[in-house]
């Protein structure tokens, strides 16, 4: 049996665009995929899915969004078209020009956004755990008390908290033990994101709705919901699969963080995707 190959180091760069100064990671070699994580989460929390896309020949970008883990914040709280170009210039200064795109929860949001408004950049496209649209807006909302928890950062800066409110906000894995889906590091509570920083990621998300434009979409879709979500319930999968032209849907075990709760099977099914 061959040894187990190094672990890729991360090359950490700090870009300066639009006013803000945005952290970034560059992890691997191979094709490029930009990775957009879910509210408040610094780039850190992808970390375990990383290890094994970049063993898959897959190179991770990750980010931390305006106001989240070691990136400053707008002078002004943006809509996500603004978080959107942010993103889009940030890439270019990194030097990329073509790429796929993993979004998961609200940096699905994000990701969709992007693949609107950038045809040309956008490869591929993996949706994770997020919707068409905000609550009634092409949107089903989840379940009353994840969608309270999710109101407030505070699951990112006490650990008691994110213990308490992980099984009925996440679901999955987190129903049984929460600190499961820690894999063993502190790095949510370390880059917790400030409370001005989380206010402006829901004031971007909020009211937003792809609903008049995905279906002109044109990149391969990837769409993965697990099947004990109660943020997003999988019909906004189905949704979503439904009205982007190119889209497959996958249904997975696992609750909203099931690329956390199942990071081998993951990375496998999304290199696979974007090796074609």
């Amino acid at each position: 049996m061959s040894a187990p190959s190094p672990e890729s180091p991360r090359r950490i760069r700090f870009v300066d665009v639009d006013g803000v100064r945005l952290r970034t990671s560059v992890r691997g070699s191979g094709r490029p995929l930009l990775l957009l994580t879910g509210i408040g989460a610094s780039l850190e929390l992808s970390l375990p899915l990383e290890r094994p896309l970049n063993s898959r020949g897959v190179q991770t970008i990750a980010l931390d969004a305006p106001g989240t883990g070691e990136s400053t914040r707008y002078r002004r709280p943006r809509r996500m078209p603004g978080l959107a170009r942010t993103v889009e210039r940030a890439l270019d200064v990194l030097g990329y020009d073509r790429l796929d795109v993993l979004g998961t929860s609200f940096g699905g949001v994000l990701a969709q956004q992007l693949a609107h408004q950038a045809p040309d950049l956008v490869r591929r496209l993996i949706l994770a755990a997020t919707g068409a649209g905000a609550p009634l807006l092409g949107g089903v909302p989840g379940s009353p008390r994840a969608l309270v928890n999710l109101a407030t950062p505070r699951r990112y800066r006490s650990l008691d908290h994110y213990r308490q409110v992980a099984g009925g906000l996440y679901g999955g894995t987190a129903r049984q033990d929460p600190d499961a889906l820690l894999h063993g590091s502190t790095a949510r509570f370390i880059a917790a994101p400030t409370l001005r920083g989380y206010a402006d990621q829901l004031y971007a998300i909020s009211f937003w709705t792809g609903l008049p434009w995905l279906r002109r979409l044109r990149q391969p879709t990837l769409v993965l919901v697990g099947d004990d979500d109660p943020i997003v319930p999988p019909v906004n999968g189905r949704i979503l699969s439904r009205l982007i032209p190119h889209a497959r849907l996958e249904v997975v075990p696992g609750g909203h963080l099931f690329l956390l709760e199942r990071p081998e099977e993951m990375a496998a099914l999304i290199a696979d995707f974007t090796a074609c």
